[in-house]
């Protein structure tokens, strides 16, 4: 294989990554859009959805209907054809209001390239700027590239919170905030363009490709941007009283939109979510409420038929006639107006499931009906609080049936992962590790990924790469040597070298976890993922 080769490699077992290299070059760049381009045109079977970045093309591909070695024979294919130049995007104009509260670094920027802000305002307007990829958010474009003497690197320190619209810089990169959130780019201005709408017949506003100028406004930002778009509950059959620690609406996750920035999302336990449906004669991903640790407190307002599976949380039906009843897992039980639905207290695992007989119809956004929290649309497009009312479809058809699903057991649990794609960036005795060492699940664990604590495993180099894309499983690596497992809300892009990644029927288990829980993980060949696809015991 000659050096400038792209090699394909596994992530997990139902996703691989096309690495044409490791260097933010435009050629390079380049390549991938053009292959992304020509996939989208004529997909090989089973491809699920792509994802470019900047020097790789990560393809999820559904490993029921494809294997490992036959995508990537596909893709092979299309690497020996003649190399093709992907298409002109569309062109944007984007105003922007620099400096002052709007673009609190602009100041700092200049003094560190030793300009005034009015020549920094000038130089970073007269790029005309190209769409590498999207990634991070919904929506955020990573442009490039920023003129030489501006290249300034990001900040120490990332801010808990950038506003929505904030114009930002670091290295030779410059990109909009689509929605308020963490940060640690240099915040130069704020623009009012809306770049991500989930309610648009087209959400990302810039699509990787696309050419984008900035131009200097003196238009005040409204502080409220962006607006979401409400909804109420079409006759409310539940009432939710205390919404507990964080319950919010998922189903079968959001597919086909990675390459916008927008994550999966749904079920972080799939076998228990889908058990939790089975019990109420449900089609196995529809929408029902996922519960942390401490679950919510529901006031059933009509007759409704549901089941809990997953952590048991010690869920009780309190009834006028009967007073409190111990809702078995797996079984389908009847609630009738004026019952009451608590959860008193965890006693194993960390996240239950509640489905309710018809699903839960809220509107569908992007294909699903899960909770994007970071965005903050699709359920309520938050966690549920007191107040809040839940409607429900039509009542299936079929009977109820028992669902035989055991809660999770303590102890430590061992999770099987393929290597890759960037194992070669750690060392040998960090390699080692990952198998021989025991990790324990840290409190500050979410959705977006569970942090374990544990043996560092070291870097051969730097601790950061050139981003590429990711899929829930993969194992991050940054700086301090501690992992990162991604769950269901992790960004679809990071620059963290990933050592493996889990197999995609075990990270339910992990997502069962709580603090302090023991993780160990145990190498498998990607021939043997796909192989078996049930979790170990």
């Amino acid at each position: 294989m000659s050096a400038d080769r792209p090699r394909i490699l596994p992530v997990g077992d139902a996703a691989l990554t096309v690495e044409m290299g490791r260097a933010l070059l435009p050629e390079l760049n380049a390549r991938v859009r053009a292959l992304d381009e020509a996939l989208r045109a004529d997909p090989f079977s089973g491809l699920v959805e792509s994802v470019p970045a900047y020097a790789s093309l990560l393809c999820v591909y559904d490993p029921a209907r494809t294997s490992f070695a036959d995508a990537r024979a596909a893709l092979e294919q299309r690497l020996d054809a003649p190399a093709a130049t992907p298409r002109p995007g569309s062109k944007h104009v984007v105003p922007v209001r620099y400096g002052g509260e709007n673009g609190p670094d602009l100041g700092e920027v200049a003094r560190a390239r030793g300009f005034s802000e009015r020549e920094v305002i000038q130089r970073h307007t007269a790029t005309t700027y190209t769409a590498l990829f999207v990634g991070f958010l919904p929506g955020f474009a990573y442009l490039g590239t920023v003129a030489a003497e501006l290249e300034t690197p990001r900040r120490a320190a990332p801010r808990p919170r950038v506003p929505a619209g904030s114009v930002a810089m670091a290295g030779r990169l410059t990109g909009v905030y689509p929605f308020a959130s963490p940060g640690g780019w240099n915040l130069i201005g704020r623009t009012e363009r809306v770049f991500f709408d989930p309610f648009g017949a087209e959400p990302a506003l810039v699509q990787p490709g696309d050419r984008i100028r900035f131009l200097a406004s003196d238009l005040p930002v409204d502080a409220d941007y962006p607006r979401t778009q409400p909804f109420p509950a079409s006759m409310p059959t539940i009432e939710v009283v205390d919404g507990g620690l964080l319950t919010t609406v998922q189903d079968g996750g959001r597919r086909g939109h990675r390459r916008l920035g927008v994550p999966w999302c749904g079920f972080v336990d799939p076998l228990a979510a889908r058990a939790a449906n089975r019990a109420v004669a449900n089609p196995e991903d529809a929408a029902l409420l996922e519960c942390t640790a401490v679950g919510p407190t529901l006031r059933f307002h009509a007759t409704t038929r549901f089941a809990v599976m997953g952590a048991d949380l010690d869920a009780v039906l309190e009834r006028a006639d009967l007073g409190p009843w111990p809702v078995p897992s797996g079984s389908a039980v009847v609630a009738r107006p004026g019952n009451v639905l608590t959860m008193r207290e965890r006693r194993s695992g960390l996240r239950a499931y509640i489905a309710f007989a018809g699903g839960i119809t809220v509107p569908i956004v992007l294909g699903s009906r899960s909770t994007d929290l970071v965005a903050g649309f699709g359920g309520y497009g938050r966690a549920l609080k007191a107040n809040d009312h839940l409607s429900l479809g039509k009542t299936p058809a079929a009977e109820a049936a028992d669902v035989a699903l055991a809660p999770p057991a303590p102890g430590p649990i061992v999770l099987r992962a393929v290597a890759g794609p960037q194992d070669d960036m750690f060392t040998d005795e960090a390699r080692a590790r990952l198998e021989s060492g025991t990790f324990a699940v840290s409190a500050l664990s979410d959705r977006v990924g569970c942090r374990l604590e544990g043996p560092v495993l070291a870097h051969r180099g730097p601790g950061e790469i050139l981003t590429d894309g990711m899929v829930p499983g993969c194992v991050q690596v940054p700086p301090n040597g501690q992992p990162i497992v991604m769950l269901g809300d992790g960004p679809t892009t990071g620059g963290y070298p990933k050592i493996a990644t889990v197999v995609s029927a075990d990270l339910g288990r992990l997502a069962q976890r709580v603090a302090g829980d023991a993780v160990r993980f145990r190498l498998v060949t990607i021939e043997d993922a796909q192989r078996t696809q049930s979790p170990e015991g």
